[in-house]
């Protein structure tokens, strides 16, 4: 029988599961984006004297590209938006040209993903408009737009491109209204009334087929642009202030920005076919202002800047639980009043730049570039040991140049019999000897004496060459079979003579074909002339 206290300590093991995945050392994760630093441009390379709006709207005031930067200016009596070239860095001069067409102050702008040189803007006297940027930016003040959209109640207050479809542009107002415009007709594709209150934010989805919302009834929703309908939507979060959505690329997920019901920054990852809770939701921290999230799909990495804020967070998503980790911040003292993304194909790959933000100072008159770097690896290099010299270094130097002299000499193959090579070498030194009086003999010393003047003989042409060689040819042909020579002279001084006059005449011959080619050359160019004039 089991006494009562050893039921008390007994453990019913099959109340015990095998747990679903296998637990990983919980130390540093491995990530090729952990040492990502910021780097601020040079006080050169910043665009300085710039009246930044003072507009409280949640918008970015600032839009790039490979081109131009475009920032909203502070004016009296309408809205006005700078353009300058992307490399006109410096002051700016005080007559800069400006886009002036507005008659209530810019909300936001956009560039358009498809042409560098158009860009859209939207403002409080509830119209939209479209502008072109000639080559080199303006050299006055622009007020002559290329399209004038008509059609909302309120002040427009956010404008989003289509990530894929040319001329296609959406714009949000204040009167609770998401249009889809086509700029190429100047007209309304269709009208989204889903939302009862104000629009926050928009964000379409990698290949433009959804759009993602959030809303000042605190709901986060997904659409389906093209019909007009809400696929889903859910809570998203509690606090009064804006927040703001964006999709992480083609994973099917969302992150969103926004405020808990104690007024505590956090942000929210969201599987887009079911927002009725949140893959993971995270404090931040206890701010005010509102917070932007720029995602970079090559890199997975979101970046989350706040206005007001002088740091720039980013996490790297992943696949799985907890899907977002934080990697590190750049920190400024500066504020920021809004932020400006250059698109990737902009970044200056050979610096390693993977984002590049161009910051409104709120304190100063300045919008400062600011560069995400991943640092590059460095492949270290040895320096190679130098080889001391040793005490037998003169008898491995000779024996070396031993090896060397051998290998360098050149090989004379022997056809005779076997016999034959067995000859003694004085018998051969004899033989050699011997041979040294015959015609034969002389004949290639005379060849050899010609061998030796090979560079005149390599400015022959062919036909000269040839004519040498049988003249040659004839004078050994002379050479009877009893050694006797009738025609060539005996006298080594007369064989220098005849060589002079060969030379003469081979040269003589190279001048008359040299002018036979410069008459055939002018004949030809009077044949094309007399072609031209027919």
């Amino acid at each position: 029988m089991i006494e009562k206290g050893t039921m008390m300590n007994m453990v019913d093991v099959r109340a015990c599961n095998k747990p679903l995945e296998r637990l990983t050392f919980r130390g540093v994760r491995s990530s090729k984006f952990r040492h990502v630093y910021g780097s601020p441009a040079k006080k050169e390379k910043c665009y300085e004297n710039i009246k930044i709006t003072k507009n409280a709207h949640d918008s970015h005031f600032c839009a790039v590209n490979p081109k131009f930067v475009a920032i909203v200016t502070e004016v009296a009596g309408g809205g006005a938006f700078l353009v300058l070239p992307i490399y006109k860095t410096g002051r700016l001069e005080f007559n800069a040209g400006r886009v002036t067409g507005h008659r209530g102050p810019v909300l936001d702008i956009k560039w358009n993903p498809f042409n560098d040189n158009i860009i859209a803007s939207c403002s409080d006297d509830c119209t939209v408009k479209l502008w072109y940027i000639p080559e080199g930016g303006l050299t006055s003040h622009l007020n002559e737009w290329l399209v004038d959209l008509r059609g909302h109640r309120r002040r427009v207050g956010h404008l989003e491109w289509h990530p894929t479809a040319e001329n296609i542009l959406l714009s949000a107002g204040f009167d609770h209204l998401v249009i889809v415009w086509d700029v190429g007709c100047e007209e309304a594709v269709s009208i989204i009334d889903v939302h009862p209150d104000v629009i926050y934010s928009m964000s379409f989805n990698y290949d433009g087929s959804l759009l993602a919302t959030t809303c000042k009834d605190k709901k986060l929703r997904i659409i389906e642009p093209r019909r007009g309908i809400v696929l889903s939507e859910g809570v998203c979060h509690l606090g009064t202030k804006a927040s703001k959505v964006t999709f992480l690329g083609n994973l099917g997920r969302l992150f969103t920005v926004g405020f808990s019901r104690h007024s505590d920054r956090q942000y929210a990852v969201w599987d887009q076919d079911h927002l009725d809770h949140p893959l993971a939701l995270e404090t931040i921290d206890s701010s005010s202002g509102v917070l932007f999230p720029y995602y970079d799909h090559d890199t997975k990495i979101i970046f989350l800047a706040g206005k007001g804020d002088g740091n720039i967070r980013y996490y790297e998503v992943v696949d799985r639980a907890p899907w977002v980790h934080y990697l590190n911040q750049f920190p400024s003292g500066s504020p920021q009043r809004g932020l400006g993304a250059m698109p990737k194909r902009g970044c200056e790959v050979n610096r390693c730049e993977i984002f590049r933000f161009y910051k409104l100072h709120a304190t100063k008159d300045v919008c400062e570039p600011v560069s995400m770097i991943v640092p590059r690896v460095l492949v270290k290099t040895h320096k190679p040991a130098a080889m001391k010299p040793s005490e037998n270094s003169q008898t491995v130097r000779s024996i070396s140049k031993a090896k060397f002299a051998f290998l360098s000499q050149e090989t004379v193959p022997d056809y005779r019999p076997v016999e034959m090579r067995q000859l003694l070498p004085s018998e051969k030194s004899h033989k050699t000897s011997c041979n040294q009086s015959t015609k034969f003999y002389q004949i290639q010393q005379m060849w050899g004496e010609l061998a030796d003047k090979g560079n005149d003989i390599d400015e022959m042409s062919s036909n000269d060459v040839e004519s040498a060689v049988r003249s040659k040819r004839r004078a050994v042909h002379s050479v009877d079979r009893n050694g006797e020579n009738a025609d060539l002279p005996q006298d080594p001084l007369e064989w220098r003579k005849l060589y002079a006059k060969q030379m003469e005449e081979i040269r003589a011959l190279k001048g008359l074909l040299a002018g036979k080619e410069r008459i055939i050359k002018e004949l030809e160019e009077q044949i094309c002339k007399l072609k031209a004039k027919a």
